[in-house]
């Protein structure tokens, strides 16, 4: 009863590692219930002595009922006997799971398809567990499906996983390993345990440790050693993966090192969906050192696929941690630019929910956060794989480039680092939007100019309409927005701008965040509905700008505000220019003047912790899991046809030993069809050590042959006494009986004689030998000879031996002591007495 009890604490000691993949407690307290009840099964079929092959079974039957009672026991007969509304309950959580473990990132919320998909993996493990320790008694085994189970949140998550965790896992592995060494040398009768340390030998009963000691020590090392290797090396091996395993976690890869990434929701429809709540319910508010508003910047999004912008993943090394000093300077910023230092104090709302980035001005130089929060280098946005931005308070310090129009209009070109990045555009960008990108801006001469261009004619010379009724950014959608309706909201405008100036090789972004708010006292209170994107251009010497394409005031966002630097009142280059932009946002219109609009949808109302970050969008997942669980599916195949393989590649590696004939000299011959090599004269030893070779190779195919079969030989069977028994026992025909006696003669004449006769293997007398042997055999045996071919397991296993043996040697390693020289003329004198007594 003490192994499957082990088994059971060492599942429950791996399952623990799963902690930073869940919120809340949920997903504990269903597994240990789905653990307790299998492992109950496992302890009391063992007590009365069941037949293994029952007891998976059984597992598999409680597993099912208490996963009925925890999650559908309101839809099963009595709460737990499984029915059929019951099994179509179950299946709707399974789907759900699914689709939340596409749609989350760790930690993800206590849903319950998720707790149910943990309970039932633990549980499913569980019982492999139980199988390999306990029903075939390969303790050792069992490490693989711990192992699985270990690899989960080590690949998904980018943190380590806490030491304290790991070495109870590992203790809990040790302990299994530890209880089935126990139990094996119990089998033997009480085990006399002895410490040689405070009880001489020489006073030890006899037999009871002197004698019988070497085989328990070796058995102990086998085991500890086995142990540290799989509990302690092999997870320490793994490594830390990006998030996107099997099952999607894990946002997209982008340019950069590897380094801390972390999950996001689609950010345009998280802004999509702050815009179209019916309540403008609070986010976050802030005071400005200077009393101004400014823009929040959440994420920078940098990649147009010709459908959506997207973003790169973050990287957050562990130096990049905005506790450890001031942040990278801002890219592209030179030192002869004029800064503004400005201190923004944030108190985000309590309500909001699964925000892993903190809403900042750009560009932030400093940032005092509790928590662990790193700033991606390239775009400084700050994140936290683990802390959410709910209910903190944090500083930051920026300091706001002024740039003039002079210095805009003499900026150089972007390095080469942006252009590959900011500059990517599909190559089906349709036509349309870079005729039109070109004709509206075909009299600005420097990329200030046509950026400034750009801005103008979106809020005021091209027409458009802002509504919150269109939806999508694709090149359609594009087209329609720029050439035919005009009319949308600031994700249109930030997108189509961003991709106009990357047509005409101004570097480009778009920038997702919060616009200034409304005063409130001293400060700012930013709602959902300023929720706003905006594009970023890079102007060298500067680095990156905002500009301001939605159209502000009554008739469009109605807290957005141009930068002025974006807004000359004379032509660019007089050095002359308005610079008095209201301190003060325009109020946000009113829900009159929105709904009346032409062709505006109902808006679902919408809770605030489905803002950013939070709400459950369809995002692009990539391969479609059936896809991703066919090719798990393959390569588990093909990891289990590995032996298969390694078989054919030793029986092709010794055909051509023994079909290819040796070079025969002093007037020997070779017959090519026959397979054999005559000989005369001194010719023998030409071509006799590709002879000898040729009889080995076929001697050990033979030998393999049989093992694959289950037909191996006896270990006191000589050869010739081999082919008799085979040519007797299975009635083999005169081919396949001769064929059998030509190996084995061969064989055993050298092993006595350097010649090994004139007869020797012909070419086909292997296959010959192979299909009249497996002729006399199951079906079954013959596809595991073929899939699964013992021969070769038997080598692995070998193999692994031969490891183990190698640290059983390291037990005769021991510090060599000096012998005084009395005590050494006392043992020579004891050895010459012991032998004059023989």
């Amino acid at each position: 009863m003490r192994l499957p009890l082990a088994s059971g604490l060492a599942t429950g000691a791996v399952a623990l590692t799963l902690y930073p993949l869940f919120q809340g407690g949920a997903w504990f307290w269903s597994g240990l219930a789905v653990l307790i009840a299998v492992t109950g099964v496992g302890v009391l079929a063992s007590r009365f002595t069941l037949d293994r092959r029952l007891v998976p079974v059984l597992q598999l039957v409680v597993l099912g009922l208490m996963l009925t009672w925890i999650f559908a026991g309101d839809h099963a007969w009595g709460g737990v006997v499984p029915t059929r509304d019951s099994a179509y309950a179950l299946w709707l959580l399974l789907v759900a799971g699914f689709e939340d473990i596409q749609r989350y990132a760790a930690p993800v919320p206590p849903a319950a398809g998720i707790t149910l998909l943990t309970a039932g993996g633990v549980g499913l493990i569980a019982i492999l567990v139980d199988v390999f320790a306990v029903r075939l008694r390969r303790a050792a085994l069992a490490g693989l499906p711990l192992l699985a189970l270990f690899s989960v949140p080590a690949a998904v998550i980018s943190d380590p996983i806490a030491w304290p965790v790991v070495v109870i896992a590992a203790l809990g592995y040790i302990g299994l390993l530890l209880s089935d060494g126990r139990e094996r040398i119990g089998q033997w009768g009480r085990a006399v345990l002895l410490r040689r340390a405070h009880r001489p030998a020489a006073s030890a009963p006899p037999g009871a440790y002197a004698a019988n000691s070497a085989p328990f020590r070796l058995s102990g090392k086998r085991i500890g050693f086995a142990a540290i290797a799989l509990a302690i090396l092999v997870p320490a091996l793994v490594p830390t993966l990006e998030p996107d395993p099997l099952f999607g976690f894990g946002a997209g890869g982008g340019p950069g090192g590897r380094g801390n990434t972390i999950t996001i929701p689609n950010p345009v429809a998280g802004m999509r969906g702050q815009l179209t709540q019916d309540e403008n319910a609070t986010v976050l508010t802030y005071t400005t050192s200077d009393g101004r508003p400014r823009y929040l910047r959440l994420w920078s999004l940098d990649q147009f696929d010709g459908e959506e912008w997207g973003m790169s993943s973050p990287r957050g090394r562990p130096e990049d941690r905005v506790s450890e000093g001031p942040l990278p300077r801002p890219p592209g910023l030179g030192s002869t630019v004029r800064t503004e230092r400005v201190e923004t104090r944030v108190t985000m709302s309590e309500d909001i929910s699964r925000l892993h980035f903190l809403p900042l001005p750009y560009p932030p130089t400093l940032v005092e956060v509790e928590g662990d929060w790193r700033a991606d280098q390239t775009t400084l946005m700050v994140f936290s794989t683990r802390q959410e931005a709910r209910g903190l308070t944090y500083r930051v310090i920026s300091d706001e480039p002024r740039p003039t129009p002079e210095l805009l209009e003499r900026a150089g070109p972007a390095p080469a680092d942006v252009v590959d990045r900011y500059l990517r555009l599909p190559a089906d960008l349709p036509p349309e939007i870079v005729r039109l990108a070109r004709r509206v801006t075909q009299d600005a001469p420097t990329p200030y100019a046509k950026a400034v261009r750009l801005q103008e004619w979106f809020t005021k010379d091209g027409d458009f309409t802002y509504s919150l009724a269109t939806r999508g950014q694709s090149n359609s959608a594009l087209v329609d927005f720029l050439i035919r309706n005009r009319t949308g909201y600031c994700e249109q405008f930030a997108a189509a701008m961003a991709v106009m100036a990357r047509v005409l090789d101004i570097p480009s972004r778009v920038a997702i965040g919060y616009t200034g708010g409304t005063r409130v006292g001293q400060g700012w209170q930013v709602g959902t509905h300023d929720a706003h994107a905006w594009p970023e251009l890079y102007f060298e010497g500067v680095g990156w700008l905002r500009f301001e394409p939605t159209p502000a005031g009554a008739f469009g966002q109605g807290t957005a505000v141009a930068p002025d630097y974006s807004e000359p009142s004379t032509p660019v280059g007089d050095g002359e220019r308005d610079t008095t932009p209201s301190d003060e946002p325009a109020a946000t219109p009113e829900e009159s003047e929105q709904s009346g609009e032409s062709g505006q949808t109902q808006r679902n109302p919408r809770e605030l912790d489905q803002g950013f970050g939070a709400l459950p969008v369809e995002v692009d997942e990539g391969m479609p899991l059936a896809a991703r669980i066919g090719i798990g599916a393959a390569a588990l195949l093909l990891v289990a046809l590995l032996p298969a393989a390694w078989r054919v590649l030793v029986r092709l590696r010794r055909r051509r030993v023994w079909t290819t004939p040796p070079a025969v000299a002093g007037g020997g011959t070779a017959d090519a069809a026959g397979g054999r090599v005559t000989h005369a004269g001194t010719g023998w030893r030409a071509g006799g050590g590709a002879r000898r070779a040729a009889v080995h190779a076929a001697w050990a195919e033979l030998c393999d042959v049989l093992y694959d079969l289950g037909l191996a030989r006896q270990a006191s069977e000589s050869p010739r006494a081999l082919a008799r028994r085979l040519t007797e026992q299975y009635d083999l025909d005169a081919e396949a009986a001769a064929a059998v006696h030509r190996i084995a003669y061969a064989e055993e004449r050298l092993r006595y004689a350097r010649d090994p006769g004139r007869e020797t293997p012909h070419r086909d007398d292997i296959r010959r030998v192979r299909r009249a042997l497996a002729a006399t055999v199951s079906r079954r045996r013959r596809l595991r000879a073929v899939l699964a071919p013992p021969s070769t397991l038997r080598r692995l296993r070998g193999l692994g031996e031969g490891i183990l043996d190698a640290f059983d040697l390291l037990e005769n390693i021991r510090p060599r002591r000096r012998v005084p020289e009395s005590r050494e003329t006392a043992g020579r004198s004891g050895r010459v007495l012991t032998r004059t007594g023989r």
